[in-house]
């Protein structure tokens, strides 16, 4: 007989699952608690935006509050790497025992079109690997420089305007071949061969079996559910849909996966067996637009009622609700959202906009003020400024106005 849960339980679930359920501790974070977040979340979205921070660094704090990011800085580029980069969810820092396996999976077509349509590219990708073989970890600007090779780029066309030896690198880094040992300040790969990135013990060549690798990154998925569909598990690595709904299927067989069903929210659910259901969730976090828990918007439309939509990519006159838009969440569900932007010119957090959800819990612009205050602090900003866009502004303005 299928178990029954309510939407409540479920979004509790999905929650505890992501480490959002509960209070943070107070005071900053340790390394070992930090560990443990990576640990539970499996991977972090990187994205070049900076208008408030690194996005990789943003879920941590939702999380753990107040860390030092070199704490995430050396798991990624300094030592036995702890994450280390990789398509997943799109351009990602991952736990090093996935590598293998989203090596098999992985395929970004469009990065061996660009590659392979340039000339002479297998011998370019030859000479890139003899280079970075002998070499520090090198950005693509250096291995040209180191290449001496010269070459006209397009420039007249926004995009994809890369050119040959950035084509061929991305296409080694693609296929697993070489990796990334970290960023520079100007957010550039620093390309190394994946040999001298991974962690000691790791087969830099390694072609774990196809049907295991799904099954080792689906279970990976489903724990940092807690509870999802065949979509949710396999966007979270945006693994192919059939071979995921498949590896599901012998998940449940093995015991590992449980179907459920979830009033209110349609479709085949299923409950990773080793997860917590909480009775109440007490968390308080602002989460990235490219936080795990946001990943799958028809996730968080049908378990959170709430339509969220990145604007980035939006002309600003056509905005709903602004540029960096950060869902807040509350206890057990979205209360709000607010665009937010890091002015480092006069050290002010600016709220650009504040809104607040349907049936938003009073002390929303509370908690939301002291949320800021945190987040303002973590980034070395010595004030929070409330404009006056959204229904949520002028409480969240006297809130702030107030003493902390």
């Amino acid at each position: 007989m299928t178990a029954r849960m309510t939407l409540p339980q479920a979004r509790r679930t999905a929650l505890a699952a992501q480490g959002l359920g509960r209070e943070r501790p107070t005071g900053p974070a340790t390394a070992r608690q930090v560990g443990r977040i990576v640990d539970r979340l499996e991977l972090l979205q990187i994205d070049s935006v900076n208008v408030l921070s690194r996005a990789h660094y943003l879920p941590l704090f939702s999380r753990a509050g107040s860390y030092d990011k070199d704490v995430l800085d050396r798991m990624s580029g300094r030592g036995p790497r702890r994450l280390v980069e990789y398509w997943a969810h799109e351009a990602s820092f991952v736990r090093p025992r996935h590598f293998a396996d989203l090596r098999v999976w992985q395929r970004r077509r469009w990065v061996g079109e660009l590659a392979s349509s340039r000339p002479a590219a297998d011998a370019l990708e030859g000479r890139i690997v003899e280079l970075l073989e002998s070499s520090r970890p090198l950005t693509a600007r250096e291995v040209t420089a180191r290449l001496g090779h010269v070459e006209e780029v397009d420039r007249s066309n926004w995009g994809w305007n890369w050119s040959a030896v950035k084509g061929s690198l991305e296409r080694l880094f693609e296929r697993g071949e070489i990796g990334s040992a970290g960023r520079n300040a100007q957010f550039e790969r620093r390309y190394a061969l994946t040999a001298k990135v991974l962690p000691p013990g790791l087969d830099a060549t390694a072609a774990p079996d196809p049907h295991e690798a799904m099954l080792r990154l689906v279970e990976a998925a489903a724990r940092a559910h807690g509870i999802g569909t065949v979509r949710c598990f396999a966007d979270y690595f945006r693994l192919p849909r059939i071979p995921a709904a498949a590896a599901v299927e012998r998940l449940v067989e093995r015991g590992v996966l449980e179907p459920v069903e979830v009033a209110g929210w349609k479709g085949s659910h299923y409950l990773h067996t080793e997860a917590t259901r909480p009775r109440r969730a007490a968390g308080r976090a602002l989460l990235s637009p490219f936080d795990s828990l946001v990943f799958e918007r028809r996730r968080l439309e049908e378990l959170f009622g709430c339509h969220y939509r990145i604007e980035i990519y939006t002309p600003a006159q056509k905005r709903r609700y602004g540029y960096y838009v950060l869902p807040f969440l509350l206890r057990e569900g979205i209360a709000g959202r607010v665009d937010l932007k890091a002015d480092r010119a006069t050290g002010t957090l600016q709220v650009r906009s504040a809104h607040a959800e349907q049936g938003a819990p009073a002390d929303t612009a509370a908690e939301l003020a002291a949320e800021l205050r945190l987040m303002a602090s973590w980034l070395g900003l010595g004030d929070v400024v409330v404009h006056e866009a959204g229904d949520l502004a002028p409480a969240l303005a006297v809130e702030l106005a107030a003493a902390p």
